[in-house]
């Protein structure tokens, strides 16, 4: 135990985690030469596709020090705001903690907000100024930075390069001096805390985990507290870039087990382990269950799929603990599920990894976040689906959540950032200025106004500065209303939305225009109308493709085309009342991208 040190590196998105891991594995030769790629850990084809960490990736290093081979655990975690749970999980298994910045764009908002759950946890923070082979660095400036946010000493803070390897023995030493070795009994009753798991179709479920006192060996029985069930470890191992079988895994160690499990609702991140004959008094403490923050009904293509749909959901859970669903059904498009997602791009990284890995064709709806609703006879409903909304008559008023937001820019910046969250009824709470051109602003604002395309639009007016990150205050009243499409009179319930009054009439407008564009013409006309309650306040129409049918009638009397287009038009009008409209795939995405 006095030579194993647990850590994980937090940083912004793209401040060069992966790579810095990378040059970590190679020092340590824990990869040869025939396995290296770029960003080695990131083995997701998705990650790899979008250069971003989605996932957490545990690996054990062992380094050579002094005459003594320590044994290094590391878990390189993702820096996007989506995925902060996949951060927090990998924090609670840790002493310490590697905090990266980027020496050219120095301290942004997620740096902040994952150093201060590291603090939190009482982690060692150890902090390197990345990317200093760049000429654009300016490591003065970005010290300083370090300095006022972590009250460090300025010499220990290391100088290094992801790309170059530069600095990376110093880390490595770091580690070892300041990263205390991990606490806890190797002779008392078993309790590892799990922090991931993964699903295989050959051997069952892998559950990663991090013994805090005990020892486990294979073959032993255990039980996971949570639910009570018993099992045989069958493997015990620690996770190298593939899974390393040991005989005994002890307190402080990172590892895996293998027990058989095929049902994935027997393990739950944040359970403990612990023996069968002598089972610790009580379970770790602490792991906080993760607050969906966006909702959205993902529904299969073929309704057939649906029982498909909740096995792949329960397998991608296990991977992803902060997706939650529940079942629930749409008239227009059958049996789905109502899920909650960290952000959109996790909603977006989601539907991906069903369509890759499990190969389901879904349907995603409108996303909205979650309203309480209180009735006029005091009662309080929780709705997170537009047509879960009581009727008006009954409505007393609605709450919708607010969040604290910091967002990190460039000074000259500033007024378009400031109008960008006015606009989304936002209110300035705080400006301060980190150096002489970088500013950091605090908003509070709705949570629905974020939930668009706020952080694309941020992005494009800050050239890609500025930087973002929220978290949930709690709710505000808010006059909201429901928005509903009708084609032909019917309505689409998966493309209705809860809105603000102000700002409806332009919205619908909007998805009118753009439905029309998508919606392929039929043999009679479709009219296209969005309506707040019983009030239609836009409309488009879907002309009618129409067949020349007085073509053949060349001379002769009008009467004889009269009576040609009267048939038509009965035919028609036929055809209106039997035949229905069908709501292509990118309808439902379009309205999320409405510019």
């Amino acid at each position: 135990m006095e030579r194993t040190r647990n850590f994980c590196i937090i940083a912004h998105i793209d401040h060069g985690k992966s790579t810095l891991a990378d040059r970590l594995l190679q020092e340590t030769d824990t990869l040869n030469k025939r396995d290296f790629q770029n960003q080695v850990l990131d083995n997701m084809e998705l990650e790899r596709e979008r250069g971003i960490t989605i996932k957490s990736h545990a690996v054990h290093m062992e380094y050579e020090s002094g005459g003594e081979t320590y044994f290094l655990n590391l878990i390189d975690t993702p820096g996007h705001v989506d995925f902060s749970y996949e951060v927090s999980r990998s924090i609670a298994a840790c002493e310490g903690a590697l905090l990266i910045v980027d020496a050219t764009q120095g301290i942004q908002a997620q740096t902040i907000s994952n150093l201060y759950k590291a603090i939190e946890n009482d982690l060692e923070i150890i902090p390197v100024l990345n990317k200093m082979d760049l000429a654009n660095a300016m490591p003065e400036d970005v010290k300083d930075q370090v300095v006022d946010l972590i009250g460090c000493d300025r010499d220990s803070i290391i100088e290094a390069s992801g790309k170059t390897g530069m600095g990376v023995k110093e880390i490595l030493n770091a580690i070892i001096k300041e990263i205390p070795s991990p606490v806890g009994d190797p002779e008392a009753p078993l309790q590892a805390l799990i922090f991931d798991s993964v699903y295989n179709s050959f051997r069952g479920i892998y559950a990663y985990f991090r013994i805090i006192n005990g020892t486990i060996r294979k073959g032993d029985s255990v039980k996971f507290v949570s639910t009570g069930k018993e099992y045989t470890a069958e493997e015990v191992g620690v996770l190298k870039l593939k899974t390393d079988p040991r005989k005994k895994l002890s307190a402080g160690d990172v590892g895996y087990i293998i027990s058989g499990i095929k049902t994935s609702t027997e393990v739950k991140v944040g359970d403990t382990i612990t023996h069968v004959k002598r089972p610790c008094e009580h379970s770790i403490e602490g792991f906080e269950d993760v607050k969906p923050m966006v909702f959205a009904g993902v529904y299969p293509v073929d309704a057939d799929d649906y029982e498909e749909l909740r096995a792949s959901m329960e397998k991608l859970q296990l991977n992803d603990a902060s997706l939650s669903f529940v079942p629930e059904s749409s008239a227009a498009l059958g049996f789905g599920f109502r899920c909650g997602f960290l952000g959109l791009l996790h909603m977006e990284i989601i539907q991906e990894r069903l369509e890759r890995e499990f190969d389901m064709n879904v349907i995603t709806t409108v996303p909205n976040v979650s309203y309480n609703v209180y009735t006029t006879k005091k009662s309080l409903i929780e709705v997170h689906n537009p047509s879960g909304l009581p009727d008006l008559t009954i409505i007393d008023h609605i709450d919708e959540p607010y969040i604290s937001a910091q967002v990190i820019s460039k000074s000259e910046y500033l007024g378009q950032v400031m109008n960008l969250c006015i606009d989304k009824r936002g209110t300035l709470k705080n400006q301060v200025y980190l150096t002489s051109d970088r500013v950091e602003l605090s908003f509070e604002m709705p949570l629905a106004e974020i939930v668009f395309d706020f952080y694309d639009r941020l992005k494009s007016i800050s050239r890609g500065y500025a930087s973002f990150d929220y978290y949930q205050i709690g709710y505000e009243q808010a006059s909201l209303v429901r928005l509903d499409v009708l084609l032909n009179g019917e309505m689409v319930d998966a493309l209705s939305t809860l809105i603000h009054k102000d700002n409806a009439y332009d919205f619908g407008r909007r998805m009118c225009v753009k439905l029309k564009e998508l919606i392929p013409r039929q043999q009679f006309d479709i009219a296209i109308q969005a309506a707040i309650g019983s009030k239609i306040i836009a409309r488009e129409t879907v002309k009618a493709l129409r067949k020349d049918v007085t073509a053949k009638c060349y001379g002769g009397d009008i009467t004889r085309k009269r009576k040609l287009l009267e048939k038509q038009k009965k035919g028609k009008k036929r055809m209106r009342q039997v035949g229905n409209v069908e709501v292509p795939q990118q309808a439902f995405l379009a309205v999320l991208k409405l510019d």
